[in-house]
């Protein structure tokens, strides 16, 4: 080798050497891509979306892949998205879905709702110094919601929706969203807004996934999460009517728990839709065909501290049956619960509004609601329907009114000669009782008859207990002082809060418990109580006060309607005794039935009969204390 090529060699070596040299990665960059690949390692082998941390690991996997060359940008979406790789890598969008009730905000990632907004509906809560705020209510808001499809891929294991960016396309009151999965195959979901209403059509479909898809699985399951925000004054009874309820396809609704942590299994039974649900307002999916295989639900309580109510977690089981093309049809509802307004989908979705049960449900849906519905349609104000609603269900029970006052009447004509026997027996309480029920039977008086009317009226009672704070229409509607007649009116604010009672004081609890006892103070007077304890006979005034820390954050609407029963109560008791009932008919009634012959059997011969025979065993016992102290 000559010198002129060795000159040559040793130049060509000390160039080479000075290339690598300088395009070589500083420490700095190597540790970076280090980094990288463990978060995408580490994300792989999890594969799960936990609570709390999904998003999180979401955003930090997607900006590791950012952060790496093209062609390892394209090898890590491989790894983590297997077919559907071309869809991990995207710029989001937010196409718009509007019409005169609501509009609804879109991701392409994930394709999924983001926000929805109603324009009739605010939410009006107080801030930091108590002040009332009104503000745009909202619907899917939170970012820690999920609707994610979860697919089980070929050789990369579950890849969810959430995490794939959708191309998009709009035409008119319908968006498609695509997630391309090569070779003509893809995921795509279309929303479709109808006019007028709060319903969207929503299909997804299967192309081609078949053949990515891992064998033998029948379902994708669907991982649904709300965390329920406070749309309510009242949170404690929003948190109480806000839950999951669904319809198996073959049965009737059924709901998790909605005062506790709870779970419920559909089990493998096909389901006919899901509803995610405040006190007022719900997110359903419904089926349009075919139902779900089958659904697992879940809630979770929050505290007061937190910032939402519950959290509402269903994983759906959507059918899947391996076929090259395949289009799944469903509904969503997302807007008020309006009981005819969800009776019109005639799959029962109505049942979600809280009115009740067994004979309460049917008082409510059939008597209550259609006099509700009649009366608001020509009456503007809901404190007025309020109180003509009371005046017409009092005027309904007035024949059970009457005959309670009627047999009072009775009671308080019969109070002297009651008296007269009871000062004879004044030191045999057992003798008072025998003898009392003796001349009941005698005088044909029932001293039950003023009990049983009110026993009759108990379900319309209860029934409004349900009614009030489950129908929408009262919902922010004020009257006199009260601003919300689903809510408590805290016509004073206390500076400390009592326990059982709150830091605020309901006017119309404390006008309900006032008159309430000198409803029964009047009412009561001129019977006979002399045989009870003196405890129990002030038990009955007692009463209103103790019941006055629980109305207190109830409805104001049914506060109201307590309050306006009892004062018609109080003109039906008055008008009736002065001027409706005749007592000295009533006394000659009295003394007719005395000579009349009376009937073996009955519930007052019984009662004497048990009494005398009470009276005897004691008796027995007292001899023989005697005969054991005179030996």
């Amino acid at each position: 080798m000559d010198k002129n090529n060795l000159i040559g060699m040793v130049l060509i070596f000390v160039c080479l050497m000075a290339y690598m040299q300088l395009n070589q990665p500083t420490p700095e960059q190597l540790a970076k891509e280090e980094r990288i690949r463990d978060s995408i390692a580490l994300a792989q082998q999890t594969n799960v979306i936990t609570e709390g941390e999904g998003i999180v690991s979401a955003e930090k996997v997607s900006n590791s892949i950012a952060e790496l060359s093209d062609s390892l940008q394209q090898m890590e979406l491989g790894k983590r998205y297997g077919y559907f790789a071309s869809a991990g890598k995207g710029i989001e969008e937010n196409p718009v879905l509007e019409n005169d009730l609501m509009k609804i905000t879109f991701s392409s990632k994930g394709g999924r709702i983001k926000e929805v907004l109603l324009k009739e509906y605010f939410t009006l809560l107080p801030d930091s110094s108590g002040t009332n705020i009104q503000s745009a209510l909202r619907l899917m808001e939170d970012r820690k919601d999920q609707f994610d499809y979860i697919f089980p891929i070929q050789g990369t294991g579950k890849v969810r929706s959430g995490d794939l960016y959708f191309t998009t396309q709009k035409d008119g009151s319908t968006i498609t969203f695509r997630a391309d999965a090569g070779d003509g195959r893809y995921f795509e979901q279309k929303y479709s807004l109808n006019p007028d209403n709060y319903e969207l059509d929503y299909d997804i479909k299967f192309e081609g996934l078949n053949n990515i898809m891992q064998s033998g699985e029948s379902n994708v399951e669907l991982h649904w999460k709300n965390y329920l925000g406070k749309l309510e004054k009242s949170t404690y009874y929003e948190r109480i009517y806000s839950s999951t309820y669904f319809k198996a396809a073959d049965d009737d609704m059924s709901y998790c728990s909605c005062t506790s942590d709870g779970e419920e299994d559909a089990d493998g039974e096909p389901i006919s839709w899901l509803s995610h649900s405040n006190q007022f307002f719900n997110s359903s999916l419904m089926t349009d065909g075919k139902p779900f295989e089958s659904a697992f639900m879940t809630t979770k309580m929050l505290t007061d501290e937190d910032d939402d109510l519950k959290i509402l977690d269903s994983k759906i089981k959507i059918p899947f049956g391996q076929t090259a093309s395949e289009t799944f049809a469903m509904k969503m509802y997302i807007g008020p619960n309006e009981f005819e307004r969800l009776a019109a989908f005639d799959n029962e979705l109505q049942d979600i509004v809280p009115f009740g049960k067994s004979v309460f449900g049917t008082v409510n849906r059939w008597i209550v609601r259609p006099l509700f519905n009649m009366l608001s349609g020509f009456i503007g104000s809901m404190g007025i329907v309020i109180l003509v609603l009371t005046f017409l269900i009092k005027l309904v029970l007035y024949p059970l009114t009457y005959k309670m006052l009627y047999s009072q009447s009775k009671m308080a004509a019969l109070k002297p000669r009651l008296a007269k026997m009871k000062e004879k027996l004044k030191d045999d309480s057992q003798a008072q009782q025998m003898e009392s029920m003796k001349m009941y039977r005698e005088y044909g008086v029932n001293p039950m008859g003023g009990c049983l009317p009110i026993f009759l009226q108990m379900p319309i009672w209860i029934a409004l207990y349900r009614f009030f704070p489950a129908s929408i229409e009262f919902r922010q509607q004020s009257f006199l002082w009260a601003s919300d007649l689903s809510s408590y009116d805290a016509f004073f604010q206390l500076p400390f809060e009592i326990p059982m009672v709150g830091a605020h004081l309901s006017l119309f609890t404390l006008l309900w418990a006032v008159t309430t006892v000198l409803y029964t103070y009047y009412n009561t007077k001129h019977m006979d109580f002399s045989g009870q304890p003196g405890a129990m006979q002030y038990m009955q005034y007692l009463m209103p006060i103790m019941f006055m820390g629980f109305f207190n954050s109830y409805a104001s609407g049914l506060t109201a309607y307590l309050f306006f029963s009892n004062l018609f109560n109080i003109g039906q008791t008055l008008i009736t005794k002065n001027f409706i009932i005749d007592h000295d008919k009533i006394k000659l009634e009295l003394e007719a039935n005395k000579k009349k012959p009376k009937k073996k059997g009955g519930f007052q011969e019984r009662m004497a009969s048990m009494l005398e025979e009470q009276k005897k065993k004691q008796e027995a016992i007292q001899a023989e204390q005697k005969k054991r102290k005179k030996k």
